[in-house]
């Protein structure tokens, strides 16, 4: 298999497997999506939000507006320019963040110890580091 049909079949396998996994998802992707930006990068504007996740700033705007009735985030305001609010994870957005990713993680998991035998566990283990290189590379970090 050349390089370009290596590629291909990664992003293939990686692209289904992201899709179902999020099957087990329960709440919508783009929540879970800001609340996950919000968890890694510390508060954001709406703005930000919307630029990292590629949507609209209207899109963002409503799941923002959503997560806030639910009290999964709060606003205050940014310091640097008063026209604009910064957006927290609160603790109840914290919490249903993590439940989300126990349940992702508990379906991968048994998928996992399902399918695959010891060496087929190690050899996925040791995959990790390169696919994260990858990653990082894209990322262009």
């Amino acid at each position: 298999m050349d390089d370009r049909q290596l590629a291909e079949e990664l992003r293939l396998t990686i692209g289904g497997l992201v899709r179902t996994v999020r099957a087990a998802d329960t709440m919508p992707p783009g929540e879970s999506a800001v609340l996950g930006y919000l968890d890694r990068g510390g508060p954001l504007t709406t703005a930000e939000i919307a630029q990292q996740r590629g949507v609209t700033h209207q899109s963002a705007a409503k799941t923002v507006k959503d997560l806030l009735a639910r009290n999964f985030v709060r606003a205050e305001p940014h310091p640097g320019d008063g026209r604009k609010f910064l957006l927290h994870l609160t603790q109840a957005g914290r919490d249903r963040l993590a439940e989300e990713r126990r349940r992702r993680a508990d379906w991968l998991g048994a998928a996992i110890n399902t399918v695959l035998d010891a060496d087929e566990r190690r050899t996925l283990e040791a995959a990790l580091p390169l696919l994260s290189r990858l990653s990082a590379q894209l990322h262009g970090t």
